[in-house]
C-alpha cells in the first residue's frame, strides 16, 4: 500500500507526462489536477483532470456528498466539463497535497452552483483557508461559474486546503488545481506608486489574480498559454473606446535571452495591443484609460505588458503610463528596455497602495518627446490582490466555523474558541508591549527636545528617491524648515488642530484649505488633497516643482509639503486677506477703492511677468483667475495655485501642444480651439480678471440675461462702444478718472484679442496698468500720449528704449531669477516717463 507522499509523486508523474510529450516549455513538478465529484477523468485543453475518487486519500472529511449529476439540462453545451460535477462538504474538510518542489504554486478553485437533491449550492456559504492564509471568507456563488486563482509561496512539504462551511450551511468545489509556478514568474522587487519607492519581499506575498487582460486582442484560452492562464479582451474595461484602436502582429514578437519568456505572457498577448486612435493627427493629446473594479483596503500588484510591434525603427515611440492619478512611467521608450531590439516583450511591476476607492484606472498617453504622430500602447495587464497584514485575501476577516449540528462541528467550534482566545491574549500582550515602547520613546524625545529637519523632495519622476517622512527626533514644524521640504503628517495635524473643519478657509478642485499655525507661531495655509478630486499627483508634483524654483514677492511661497499616509498636502504662507475674488463680490467684504484694485492688478501682473520671463524657460500658469490671486494683510497681491502650470515652448517653437485645462470664463478661446498653449493664454485670462475687477461680478453668471452671462463678451461690447463707465462696479461710480478708466479698458481689450499674436505681453500689460495708476493719481499736463487710444501699441517701443533715458529698465526690473526687484516703485519710474524732463 502506498503512503500519501508516494501516491502524490506517482500522480504528478502521470499528470505531467502529456506536457513533456507536447510542450518544451515549463513542466511543473507539482501538478495536481482534480475534477471533484466526477466518476471519470476529464480532458481540458490537453490536460487530464483526474477524478477525485482516485484522489480520495488526499481528502480528509467526516461528512461529504459526491455530486456527479449531469448539468446539461441547466447549462449550455459550451460549459466546461469541470463545472458539471461537484463535491459537497457538510462539515469542515481538507485536502492535503504532498509538495515536491517548494516555492510559488498556483491554486485554482472552480465553483459553479447548481441544485442537487436537497442541496442548493447557490445558498452555500463557506470559507477556504490554507495553513498560512485566508483565501475566501463568507464566500458564496449565486449563478455563474467562478474560477479563483491564487499564487502562494509554499515552504513546507505539504499543502493543506481547508473548506469550512458556515453555520447551517455547506461548502462545495467543482475542481481544483495545485501546480508549480516557474521561479522567475514573480520577482522579489517592484516599484510602489504612492509613495514612489522600491519594494522588496514580493516572493513571500500571497496573490489573488483579479484581472488578466489581453489588450487589443481576443480571449486567449488556457490551452494557448504555457501556464494555462486565460486572458480576456479589454474592450469592456475601456472608459472611452472611441479613443482606442487595436493592432496585431503576433509574428513580429521576439523573445530574447534575459527578458520575458512565453511563461511571462504568450505571443498572442505580446503580439496584440491597444493604442491611441489619433487618426494620424499630430495634435492628438489624450489618454486611453481602462477602469477595473477592485476591493478597497488592499494593495495590488499591477503588471503591465509592453511590446512595440508598431514602430518601424528604434527610439520612435515615447509615451507616459498612469495608474489612477499617479505617473507610473514618464517618456517610456521600450527600445531602451529591450537591448535595442524592436518587438521585444517588456513588463513593469507596480504596487498600488491601499485605497478607499474600489476602482483602479490604468491610462496611457503621449509624451512631449514624440517627434512623429503621438501614440501610446499597452499589450497586456495583470492585476493581483496582495494579502493584508492578517494574511488574508478576503475583505472579511471572519472565517466561518463548521456547523454545530454534529459532533465534529461542535469539536471544531471548541477548537476555534480556544485558538481565538489564545490569539486574542497574545495580541493584547503585543499591543501592550508596543504601547510601552512608544511611550518610552516619546518621553525620551521630549527630554531631548531637538529641533526637526526634513529632507527635500527630489523633483523628478523616477523611482530613485524614497518618499515618506524622513525627520529626526520629534514632530515640531516651523517655517525655518524652508519651502520645498517634507513636513511630518503629525506636525500638519498639530498645525491644523487635526484638520478642524471650523478652520477651513477655502475649498478648491484639489481639496480643502485649512488655516494653521506652526509651533514657532508662523501662520500657514494648508491645502489637503482630496483622494476623490480630479486633481492628483501630477498637480501635486507640479506645484512643488514650480514653487521650489521661484522666489518672488508676488508669488505665494511654499513652506513645505507632506506625502505620508497616502496624503498630498501643501503648506503655504498664510495670506491674511484671502482671495481677490472674495473682495469683489459674494462675501460681503468692504469694497476696494480703484487705487487698491489697480495696485492689486499691478502686483499680479508682476508675478505673471516674472513667470513668463524670469526663468530659463517661460512658465505658463494656465489657471489665472481672481480666486488664484491672494492678498496679504497689506492687500499686496500674490499669484497662487501652480498645479496646472506648464513650461513654455522652446526657443524654436511657437507653442506647447497640450490638453486644455483651466477655468470656464477665463479660458483662452484660441487655446481651447487649437490645444496650443502660449504665454498669451495667461494674458487672455488676466484680461478677464481686469474686467472682473472693474465690474465686480462673476465671469459666468447663468442667472443674468443671455447677453450678460459671459463677462468677457458683455464688457467687450461696452468697451467697443466707448461706454465702459456704464457697467462698472456701482461703488466706483464717479471715483475713476476718465483717462485712467480708458487706459485700463484699452489694456483689458487688447488682452482679450481673439488671436494670441495680437495680445500684448505681460510686460506691456504691467507698464500700461502702472500708467493707468499714474493717470488716476495725477493729471498730466501737455502729455501728447494722454489722449491716445492705443497706448499699448505705442508704449512698447518706448519701453524698449527706456534704458537710454532712465536708470531702471524694464529688463532690469523683472529679469533676475535670484532676487526680487519688484519693490522698485513703478510710480517713480513712470514719473520719469510722463514728465518732459524725463524724456
Amino acid at each position: 500500500m502506498w503512503d500519501c507522499r508516494e501516491l502524490g509523486l506517482f500522480l504528478c508523474a502521470l499528470s505531467i507526462l502529456p506536457l513533456v510529450c507536447f510542450s518544451a516549455s515549463f513542466v511543473p513538478l507539482d501538478n495536481y489536477l482534480i475534477d471533484c465529484g466526477s466518476l471519470a477523468n476529464t480532458s481540458i485543453d490537453s490536460r487530464n483532470f483526474t477524478s477525485d475518487g482516485f484522489y480520495k486519500n488526499l481528502l480528509s472529511t467526516q461528512q461529504d456528498v459526491l455530486a456527479n449529476t449531469s448539468l446539461k439540462s441547466v447549462t449550455s453545451s459550451g460549459d466546461s466539463p469541470l463545472y458539471q460535477t461537484a463535491r459537497i462538504f457538510t462539515s469542515s474538510s481538507k485536502y492535503t497535497f504532498p509538495i515536491i518542489k517548494k516555492g510559488r504554486h498556483w491554486i485554482r478553485l472552480y465553483f459553479f452552483p447548481f441544485a442537487y437533491q436537497n442541496h442548493n449550492l447557490s445558498a452555500a456559504n463557506f470559507a477556504v483557508t490554507t495553513q498560512n492564509y485566508i483565501l475566501l471568507s463568507n464566500f458564496s456563488v449565486s449563478k455563474n461559474p467562478v474560477m479563483k486563482e491564487y499564487s502562494l509561496n509554499l515552504t513546507s512539504d505539504t499543502l493543506v486546503i481547508t473548506f469550512n462551511p458556515s453555520h447551517n450551511s455547506i461548502a462545495f468545489l467543482n475542481a481544483i488545481e495545485v501546480v508549480s509556478v516557474p521561479d522567475e514568474l514573480i520577482a522579489d522587487d517592484a516599484s510602489t506608486l504612492n509613495p514612489v519607492a522600491s519594494y522588496s519581499g514580493l516572493l513571500t506575498v500571497a496573490l489573488e489574480t483579479v484581472f488578466r487582460v489581453n489588450m487589443g486582442g481576443p480571449t486567449v484560452s488556457s490551452g494557448n498559454d504555457t501556464l494555462h492562464r486565460t486572458w480576456v479582451p479589454d474592450q469592456k474595461f475601456l472608459i472611452q473606446p472611441n479613443l482606442a484602436s487595436n493592432f496585431s502582429n503576433i509574428g513580429a514578437v521576439t523573445y530574447v535571452n534575459g527578458g520575458p519568456t512565453e511563461n511571462t505572457a504568450p505571443p498572442s498577448v505580446y503580439g496584440t495591443l491597444t493604442q491611441m486612435n489619433s487618426a494620424d493627427d499630430p495634435r492628438s493629446n489624450f489618454n486611453v484609460t481602462w477602469q477595473f473594479d477592485v476591493e478597497p483596503q488592499f494593495q495590488y500588484l499591477i503588471r503591465l505588458h509592453f511590446c512595440d510591434i508598431v514602430s518601424k525603427s528604434l527610439n520612435e515611440l515615447y509615451f507616459n503610463v498612469y495608474v489612477n492619478s499617479w505617473l507610473a512611467a514618464k517618456d517610456l521608450d521600450l527600445s531602451t528596455k529591450n537591448h535595442n531590439v524592436l518587438a521585444t516583450p517588456y513588463y513593469m511591476d507596480l504596487i498600488a497602495a491601499p485605497s478607499v476607492s474600489n476602482k483602479i484606472r490604468v491610462s496611457i498617453g503621449p509624451s512631449t518627446l514624440n517627434n512623429d504622430y503621438p501614440n501610446a500602447i499597452l499589450n497586456g495587464l495583470e492585476i493581483m490582490k496582495m494579502n493584508n497584514s492578517i494574511s488574508s485575501l478576503s475583505g472579511s476577516t471572519t472565517v466561518p466555523l463548521a456547523s454545530a449540528s454534529s459532533g465534529s462541528g461542535s469539536g471544531s467550534k471548541k477548537v476555534g474558541i480556544i485558538v481565538g482566545v489564545t490569539l486574542g491574549a497574545i495580541s493584547v500582550l503585543v499591543l501592550v508591549a508596543v504601547l510601552f515602547i512608544l511611550c518610552r520613546k516619546q518621553r525620551r524625545l521630549e527630554r531631548e527636545g531637538h529641533s526637526k529637519t526634513w529632507i527635500p523632495l527630489s523633483i523628478n519622476y523616477g523611482t530613485s528617491h524614497t518618499m515618506g517622512s524622513k525627520y529626526s527626533n520629534g514632530t515640531t514644524a516651523s517655517a525655518a524648515s524652508s519651502f520645498g521640504y517634507r513636513i511630518p503628517f503629525v506636525a500638519v495635524q498639530e498645525a491644523t488642530n487635526n484638520f478642524d473643519e471650523s478652520w477651513v478657509i477655502g475649498i478648491g478642485g484639489f481639496g480643502k484649505v485649512y488655516k494653521g499655525m506652526l509651533n514657532d507661531g508662523t501662520k500657514v495655509a494648508v491645502k489637503r488633497g482630496n483622494p476623490r478630486s480630479q486633481q492628483g499627483l501630477a498637480e501635486f508634483r507640479t506645484e512643488i516643482e514650480m514653487l521650489s524654483q521661484f522666489r518672488h514677492r508676488h508669488l505665494v511661497s511654499l513652506i513645505g509639503y507632506c506625502d505620508e499616509r497616502n496624503e498630498m498636502i501643501l503648506i503655504y504662507e498664510y495670506m491674511e486677506k484671502g482671495t481677490l475674488k472674495s473682495h469683489l463680490y459674494g462675501s460681503g467684504l468692504p469694497s476696494l477703492s480703484w487705487k487698491e484694485r489697480l495696485e492689486i492688478c499691478i502686483g499680479a501682473a508682476r508675478g505673471l511677468h516674472y513667470l513668463h520671463t524670469g526663468y530659463a524657460k517661460a512658465v505658463i500658469h494656465r489657471d489665472v483667475k481672481s480666486a488664484n490671486i491672494l492678498l496679504d494683510e497689506n492687500l499686496m497681491a500674490k499669484v497662487a495655485d501652480f498645479g496646472l502650470s506648464k513650461t513654455g515652448p522652446e526657443i524654436d517653437q511657437t507653442h506647447v501642444s497640450t490638453a486644455v485645462k483651466g477655468s470656464f470664463g477665463y479660458l483662452d478661446p484660441e487655446y481651447f480651439r487649437r490645444q496650443q498653449l502660449t504665454e498669451k493664454s495667461d494674458v487672455y485670462s488676466f484680461g478677464v480678471v481686469l474686467f472682473e475687477v472693474l465690474c465686480a461680478r462673476p465671469v459666468i453668471d447663468p442667472s443674468l440675461p443671455r447677453e450678460k452671462v459671459n463677462l468677457a463678451e458683455w464688457t467687450m461690447k461696452w468697451q467697443k462702444r466707448g461706454q465702459l463707465e456704464q457697467i462698472i462696479d456701482p461703488t466706483l461710480a464717479g471715483k475713476i478718472r476718465a483717462d485712467s478708466l480708458r487706459k485700463f479698458g484699452e489694456t483689458a481689450e487688447k488682452c482679450l484679442a481673439d488671436f494670441g499674436v495680437d495680445r500684448p505681453s505681460m510686460g506691456d500689460v504691467l507698464w500700461n496698468l502702472e500708467y493707468a495708476l499714474q493717470l488716476q493719481e495725477a493729471v498730466v499736463q501737455g502729455d501728447p500720449e494722454e489722449n491716445s487710444t492705443n497706448m499699448i501699441g505705442e508704449l512698447s517701443p518706448q519701453v524698449n528704449d527706456f534704458n537710454h533715458d532712465v536708470s531702471v529698465s524694464a529688463a532690469q526690473f523683472e529679469s533676475s531669477s535670484l532676487d526680487d526687484l519688484s519693490g522698485v516703485s513703478m510710480s517713480r519710474v513712470f514719473s520719469q516717463l510722463v514728465k518732459s524732463e524725463g524724456r
